[in-house]
């Protein structure tokens, strides 16, 4: 698929209401996958470039991040466009609705969505039946799981390990997001005390779910870019005093500094895209500072680019997920990015 076909469809798309587009998107990868076409109109996908991290083999470092395929539907479709990995979710325990609509909004002339999606998923056990009914995909598959909305902070850990225990034998690894904006109260797990006592409930299941099913699967944290060299360097702290196998940076912001006065800017939920790029790569290097090559560190946020996948690379992750950017500039964006790691 060239930039210019993926351009016509995008904008076909974006005459829609976002969230509608969305479903029908993926809808269609599947149907296109599932007859076969979706092979075709890829192409030939660059060579593989294999990278080692959490004790895991990415077929390359370019992956989906959570948010796109929250049901685990469409793995197949993704990895064919490209994806070394796919990351699903995010799932909580129980089934949710989300937040009112509408949530999902374009911010089309700074390459950016703003989203308050608030954890809409199917639960952890229709997620996981999703996931195993994938056949083709070969990459690396992530669950990145959350705590239910009604689920007040001081029980948060049950939710994590009610979702860390459905996952268990069928993720390849599993994100915890306590990142999101748009789950009242969620960032405050992120204060040190507290990601401390979560980080130190999930690792001691860990050990025990892999001492029972001789499967390891490793663990990771996925952070806000609002945060301060303070919080950080405490967090960082905490990671490597926990053991955390593995970070994501970042989420979406809350800040609306590079979008002001542009239309939807005033909505609430998280920002990503273009406008989140500068923040997120300053925070990924900011924590390699501390963590250097102890906990790899899975960098997203705002790659609208290869070069912008270089800068994260370079900034300190081992791998990196796409999202917005892959809204706005589609599969050749994957190739790019492969094609210009591979001319390295």
């Amino acid at each position: 698929m060239t930039s210019t076909q993926y351009n016509f469809a995008r904008n076909l798309l974006f005459k829609m209401d976002a969230e509608d587009a969305h479903h029908l998107s993926l809808d269609l990868m599947r149907k296109a996958e599932a007859t076969g076409v979706l092979k075709l109109v890829a192409g030939k996908l660059p060579a593989a470039q294999p990278v080692e991290c959490m004790g895991l083999t990415f077929p390359n470092p370019v992956g989906l991040a959570a948010g796109l395929d929250k049901e685990g539907t469409t793995i197949d479709a993704l990895g064919r466009l490209g994806f070394g990995s796919v990351e699903i979710g995010t799932i909580t325990p129980k089934p949710q609705p989300g937040n009112p609509l509408p949530r999902l909004f374009r911010i089309i002339e700074e390459e950016a969505i703003i989203n308050r999606m608030g954890f809409n998923n199917v639960g952890i056990d229709q997620g996981v039946k999703n996931v195993r009914a994938s056949s083709t995909f070969k990459g690396i598959v992530g669950f990145n799981i959350g705590k239910n909305k009604v689920t007040p902070n001081e029980n948060a850990v049950d939710d994590y390990l009610k979702a860390l225990r459905g996952c268990w034998g069928v993720a390849d690894y599993v994100t915890v997001n306590i990142s999101s904006p748009n789950t009242p109260g969620l960032r405050d797990l992120q204060a040190a005390d507290d990601t401390a006592r979560l980080l130190e409930a999930l690792k001691k299941e860990q050990v025990h779910l892999s001492e029972t099913t001789g499967f390891h699967m490793p663990i990771a944290l996925k952070v806000a870019p609002d945060m301060g060299e303070e919080q950080i360097a405490d967090l960082s702290r905490v990671f490597l005093e926990g053991g955390l196998d593995g970070l994501v940076a970042t989420n979406t912001t809350i800040s609306r500094e590079a979008v002001l006065g542009k239309p939807y800017a005033t909505q609430a939920g998280g920002l990503s895209g273009k406008p989140v790029t500068k923040a997120s790569t300053k925070v990924i290097k900011a924590f390699y500072s501390h963590l250097g090559e102890q906990i790899p560190i899975i960098g997203v946020g705002g790659i609208m680019n290869a070069d912008d996948a270089i800068e994260k690379l370079d900034a300190g992750a081992k791998l990196i997920q796409l999202y917005t950017g892959f809204i706005y500039h589609g599969p050749p964006l994957i190739h790019s990015i492969l094609n210009k790691l591979a001319a390295r």
